[in-house]
């Protein structure tokens, strides 16, 4: 650094507080912003453990979405403290944050000190090429894209709605899709199936969603299961996943579903498709609603005809199974505002998507008991909802 950039660097530390390692280090625990203002290709050779990466090229653009609260206390560091010294100028001066400060010696001093040091898991070049828009968006990044490449996702159903949500969650990057589905590709189908084609007819669903996911990305691992869910396998074959997609068709499996992924503590991204009309929410046990809770007893069959029986449009699956993927992807990464305690209804020939706010029952047959009262041998017994919806019919 020549004598004129030194003089600079002490007027701007001068303008500043800096942070020593040490203090940073006791700081780490008690969950303070850091972020790391160095490039991305220098924060994936380590960093400090729960540090964002915020290259200081981007930092006036991206900062809020990390540190909304420009009140709040902020740690910036970079190499060796330069970088993120004018970067806690910039954040303090132009952006009105009140408490930045830039530690002293970057990380150097950090690893000097022996303190702690993160060395996530490179994604190869093939998947940077892939993901790399992924990687351009604050809130996914590449540590969001690898939790994207780690996550177990099971989709109920391998048809109108499970199609495009596969396809789209394939392309993301989910690691792990599992199919059910015990049917087979019918000519029928192909109107809004679209992870089908003509010359997969009688061919396997589950193999021939297996063929069109491998074909758009080769990575993900297809866990194929064809069968039909019922509560003999239901426990067994969802388990060890992180989100489930319910594209089923009919409501004995919806409620048997509701109440396995209770028992489990199993997210739940739920849609519904029919005619011109299509409605989705996010069922998360215990931090909001559950199916039961919405809909305690099933309708009358009058008033929930099935698609075979009154029709669906052959795009509308594809519009709700995008917004599926797109809660999934939120509920990984654990991002945004999923849909939870809303129910959406979307009218295609109207144009509109209508929110319905729903609530906990407290007196829910299903969410309201405390799953630390669940015994082991109750999580696998289920009530006969085959006989339960017929009844409610």
């Amino acid at each position: 650094m020549s004598a004129s950039g030194a003089e600079l660097l002490r007027r701007v530390k001068s303008q500043i507080e800096e942070v020593d390692p040490s203090e940073v280090n006791e700081l780490i625990d008690e969950g303070v912003p850091i972020v790391d203002v160095r490039g991305s290709e220098e924060f994936a050779t380590g960093h400090l453990p729960g540090a964002t990466s915020i290259p200081r090229g981007h930092l006036e653009s991206r900062i809020e979405s990390s540190v909304p609260d420009r009140s709040a206390e902020v740690i910036l560091y970079c190499a060796s403290g330069a970088r993120s010294a004018y970067a806690a100028r910039t954040l303090q001066q132009d952006m009105g944050y009140k408490h930045v400060r830039s530690m002293t010696g970057g990380i150097t001093l950090w690893k000097d000190r022996g303190y702690e040091v993160e060395v996530p898991r490179a994604l190869t070049s093939e998947q940077r090429d892939r993901y790399s828009r992924h990687l351009l968006i604050p809130e996914i990044g590449a540590e969001g894209q690898q939790k994207l490449l780690d996550a177990r996702v099971l989709l109920l159903g391998a048809g109108g709605l499970g199609s495009p949500t596969a396809l789209y969650l394939a392309a993301a990057g989910v690691g792990t899709l599992g199919i059910v589905d015990d049917d087979v590709v019918d000519l029928s189908n192909l109107q809004r199936q679209v992870i089908h084609s003509t010359d997969r007819i009688g061919v396997s669903k589950v193999d021939s969603a297996e063929e069109a996911i491998h074909a758009l990305n080769p990575d993900v691992n297809v866990v194929k299961y064809k069968t039909r869910i019922g509560a003999s396998n239901i426990m067994e074959i969802i388990e060890g996943y992180d989100v489930i997609v319910d594209g089923v068709d009919n409501f004995p499996t919806r409620y048997l579903l509701n109440d396995a992924t209770v028992r489990l503590k199993i997210p739940v991204v739920s849609a519904s498709i029919l005619g011109f009309d299509g409605q989705l929410s996010v069922f998360k046990p215990y931090e909001g609603p559950c199916y039961r809770c919405l809909f305690r007893e099933p309708p009358p069959a009058e008033l929930a005809p099935s698609c075979g029986a009154n029709g669906v449009l052959g795009v509308l699956p594809g519009t709700m199974g995008l917004l599926q993927a797109t809660e999934v992807i939120k509920l990984v990464l654990g991002i945004g505002e999923p849909a939870i305690g809303r129910l959406l209804l979307y009218d295609a020939l109207g144009a509109t998507l209508t929110e319905v706010k729903v609530h906990r029952d407290p007196d829910c047959p299903i969410c309201s008991r405390d799953p630390e009262d669940i015994s082991d041998e109750e999580l696998g017994v289920f009530p006969d909802y085959e006989a339960f919806c017929a009844a409610a019919g």
